[in-house]
């Protein structure tokens, strides 16, 4: 069984609630707990704020991508943007690291989404934009 599905929005903080329902209704399927299901809303919620706020700096006129796969009891999350880049991967990933202080933010995105998530790979080219791919496995009950 595979099924995949495809969306993009523009880079609109209002935006990363839809991208949570749309994930959470797409993983549905898969029938998992409710820890599960906020597992993976808070891991997207991460991943797409990450793209709006760092990769388009708040830039509503571009677009996030969003593209989700189930595999057999597996989700695999991919989110996208063609923004800025990140310059230091490993840097970025560091807990409370953040390159933007005076927003406040936290610079615990990666750190959630690794922690919410059975896998998390990002991949970034500077002035190209950033990748990050996440995947998790709902046990299913015997």
């Amino acid at each position: 069984m595979m099924n995949v599905m495809e969306v993009k929005f523009s880079a609109k903080s209002e935006n990363e609630s839809l991208a949570r329902v749309i994930v959470a209704s797409f993983a549905a399927k898969l029938d998992p707990t409710i820890d599960e299901l906020s597992d993976i809303k808070t891991a997207v919620s991460e991943a797409v704020t990450n793209a709006i706020i760092h990769g388009y700096e708040e830039d509503e006129s571009k677009f996030v991508h969003l593209r989700c796969e189930l595999i057999e009891n597996t989700i695999k999350i991919v989110v996208e943007d063609y923004g800025k880049g990140i310059e230091d991967i490993e840097e970025a990933r560091q807990p409370m690291f953040t390159s933007k202080p005076e927003l406040e933010r936290s610079g615990m995105g990666f750190s959630f989404m690794e922690s919410f998530m059975d896998d998390m790979q990002v991949a970034s080219i500077v002035g190209e934009g950033t990748k990050v791919i996440m995947t998790k496995t709902i046990e299913i009950p015997e």
